[in-house]
């Protein structure tokens, strides 16, 4: 017998099963936690996730600007500053380290990385708060659940020490996981049945938008010539 979810995290998270399946099935997750991935497509990826990043630390600052109490404030405060100066510190240490080659050219926004970007903030900025939360929660949750499947590929990887074990350990880390708890509960706190569809939507769509930034990098993704 299945039970019924018991939070609309829990059954937001069972609803989007199947697009949580495609991510699983990525081929760039795949060869990330094998350590095969291409070097010129990791590159490709961090220049989109820090351009992207940038764009999520708006819409997290945007909902501790409307969060119902000081709590929720502070911790969607945190989580935009943690955005957009740690995350994005990391990700200019890798692209600066000499394993991976050099950019070809400065790097620009891809569509999907636009459209995912635009989508937070356009969120954040005028839906429900509530909807807003729901829509930048895939960031943390699906993140965390891929971060701790890479880290076990990871460490199964035959050879030497693997190339991306540093990216890895950021989104399989203890404290990372913590603030997927957090988040979680903020977006609890702040269902209510009248919304409760939008911010299902909310959360399918960043979900979706999260397996094709994978599917993107992987192709390394660029505008039409």
């Amino acid at each position: 017998m299945t039970s019924t979810p018991a939070t609309f995290t829990e059954e937001t998270w069972a609803r989007t099963a199947g697009l949580r399946a495609a991510v699983e099935a990525s081929a760039f997750l795949a060869e990330l936690g094998a350590g095969t991935l291409e070097r010129a497509v990791f590159r490709h990826y961090l220049e989109q996730d820090a351009i992207y990043l940038a764009g999520y630390a708006r819409a997290l600052a945007l909902l501790a600007a409307r969060a119902p109490d000081a709590e929720a404030a502070g911790f969607w405060a945190r989580s935009a500053h943690g955005a957009a100066l740690v995350e994005t510190s990391l990700h200019a240490d890798l692209l600066s380290s000499d394993v991976l080659p050099p950019a070809p050219a400065a790097p620009r926004a891809s569509p999907t990385t636009l459209g995912y970007v635009s989508y937070l903030v356009a969120t954040a900025a005028t839906a429900p708060y509530a909807v807003g939360a729901a829509a930048v929660l895939p960031c943390f949750w699906v993140y965390a659940d891929a971060g701790t499947r890479l880290a076990a590929s990871a460490a199964a990887a035959a050879g030497g020490e693997h190339p991306y074990a540093r990216w890895i350990a950021t989104y399989d880390d203890p404290a990372f996981h913590a603030s997927v708890t957090a988040a979680r509960a903020l977006v609890d706190a702040a269902a209510e049945p009248a919304l409760a569809e939008a911010m299902h939507e909310a959360f399918a769509v960043a979900t979706r938008y999260e397996w094709m930034f994978w599917e993107t990098a992987h192709a390394r993704e660029d505008w039409p010539a």
